[in-house]
């Protein structure tokens, strides 16, 4: 039987992407505290199709993550590109992960005791790899409660969503750390009057400035957001607009 798939393709027509999505796979990320944390992604893959190609089979992307299995992590998606590059005789390989990361919690009696965060890694590898991580950090609704002036967190406020490429390695629990200290700095007791008016565009400067610190950051994204019933309100700015 001919392999149609890997004929010449005389229409000279790139195809920019093609490939499988929304798999769900177990994969390996790495923990600070307990070295590795297995949990569950939703893994979207795929290549750049050149011209001189009619097609290619989708089996292989299969084959090539069953390849990897039990060794997804954050040191093995160059491998998975390099090997999506080699098979599928592409110039560009893609690979999105999403998954929950868990940490858990202060031990407080009143607190949950593992907190979740949704976390994504978008990798590219064409000539150079790039490689951009994204994570959702929950930020509760803070109030004083009138009887004993204490700050209290009840329900959702909204969250803060950064996004980021590295200069060199950071652990997720850092960069969360970074994003929970900066926000518990914006409770209502730590706040002046102009921030208490302005919840969203305060915290996210007081985000940039400390982002701005991070020496193992080259480039970062962060947007904050705030859900209301119906709708939500957001700021967002980049490394790209501080000065």
């Amino acid at each position: 039987m001919k392999d149609i798939q890997s004929q010449i393709d005389h229409r000279r027509i790139d195809i920019k992407k093609v490939g499988v999505k929304t798999i769900t796979y177990p994969i390996t990320v790495l923990d600070k505290s307990q070295k590795r944390q297995k949990t569950i992604a939703t893994v979207n893959m795929y290549v750049n199709l050149p011209h001189h190609f009619k097609g290619t089979h989708m089996s292989r992307f299969i084959e090539i993550l069953n390849r990897f299995h039990g060794q997804i992590d954050l040191k093995g998606f160059r491998l998975i590109l390099e090997e999506m590059k080699e098979k599928l005789d592409a110039e560009a390989a893609h690979i999105e992960i999403a998954f929950p990361f868990f940490l858990h919690g202060s031990g407080k009696t009143d607190d949950f005791q593992v907190k979740k965060y949704d976390c994504a890694m978008h990798c590219l590898l064409e000539e150079e790899e790039d490689l951009r991580l994204e994570i959702a950090v929950p930020v509760a609704h803070p109030f004083n409660d009138a009887q004993d002036g204490h700050t209290l967190s009840v329900g959702l406020w909204g969250n803060v969503l950064i996004r980021v490429r590295f200069r060199k390695f950071m652990w997720l629990e850092d960069l969360i750390g970074v994003v929970e200290k900066t926000i518990g700095r914006e409770s209502p007791e730590g706040t002046d009057s102009n921030a208490a008016e302005r919840p969203m565009e305060s915290l996210l400067e007081n985000l940039a400035n400390r982002f701005a610190q991070l020496t193992e950051l080259k480039w970062y994204s962060i947007t904050v957001e705030n859900i209301s019933q119906g709708y939500s309100l957001f700021a967002t700015l980049s490394s790209a607009d501080c000065p």
